[in-house]
């Protein structure tokens, strides 16, 4: 898998994720903390904790559930910049 692939991956994985669990609790969300972002607002909040929340788990998670969640359990390399 390229590395394009593998990065690509790895971030519309959790997003499609987010949306899913953002879609799952919309009615929770409270309306200050989502309102100025609009229809958006739920899904940006819910992405960003989902995120980070993987990211800090993915160490510990076993492979398969790493792929099932990020798309990927190997992480890009990206050539080093000048």
């Amino acid at each position: 898998m390229s590395d394009r692939l593998r990065a690509w991956l790895r971030t519309t994985i959790p997003a499609a994720w987010s949306a899913l669990v953002a879609w799952l609790i919309a009615a929770g969300v409270p309306d200050w903390l989502t309102g100025p972002l609009g229809a958006a607002g739920d899904v940006l909040v819910v992405l960003g904790a989902l995120y980070a929340l993987l990211r800090w788990t993915e160490p510990h998670m076993p492979p398969w559930l790493t792929r099932i969640l990020l798309g990927s359990n190997t992480p890009p390399t990206y050539p080093p910049t000048e």
